[in-house]
């Protein structure tokens, strides 16, 4: 117990004033968002990085689902390869890895855009095309867990799914929150 302590003791004293307020502005941003400690444990890493930039943060947010959305195809489609799934259950993967595949591809047009954007009179629309496209990544998670829905599938494949599907659509509703606070300026 002591040693955590310490741990932590040592590490406040070695972060360094701007750290701590770049950290704080996430800690309080992520407050905002329907899932904070998510949120939190995803971004304070790259606190230096966004400083206290709502257009950073929106960014790093959509980068971080992004990832986390391929890193979710790799695991699902290893799962599927290691269990023996029945018919019913490699149709649904199947489908909800297409729908996680065009969760990644709208992710991935509103990273390109955000990118892009400046100030100025077309800032309002794309910045309503990146809350549509992130708008419908989440739809399309929704989407994949629809599949297996199914009372008779098997429960840990349901869960194994959910679970990781879940996550990403909680980093979506939190990346969707941070753009639409940029949107209002």
């Amino acid at each position: 117990m002591w040693q955590t302590i310490l741990a932590f003791l040592i590490f406040s004293l070695t972060i360094t004033p701007t750290t701590s307020n770049n950290t704080n502005y996430i800690y309080k941003s992520c407050n905002t968002t329907l899932y904070p400690g998510l949120c939190y444990v995803y971004l304070s890493r790259f606190a230096t990085r966004i400083h206290k930039s709502p257009r950073l943060l929106a960014q790093t947010a959509l980068a971080a689902t992004l990832s986390t959305t391929r890193t979710t195809t790799k695991k699902l489609i290893a799962y599927s390869k290691t269990h023996k799934l029945t018919h019913k259950e490699m149709a649904a993967m199947k489908d909800c890895l297409e729908e996680i595949d065009d969760s990644a591809y709208q992710l991935h047009l509103s990273m390109v855009e955000m990118g892009k954007i400046r100030s100025g009179s077309d800032f309002l629309f794309n910045m309503n095309s990146i809350e549509t496209w992130v708008s419908a990544a989440l739809t399309d998670d929704d989407t994949c867990t629809d599949g297996f829905s199914d009372k008779y599938m098997n429960k840990e494949v349901k869960f194994v799914v959910r679970t990781h599907v879940t996550k990403i659509a909680h980093l979506a509703s939190i990346a969707l929150a941070f753009v639409n606070n940029y949107a209002k300026g």
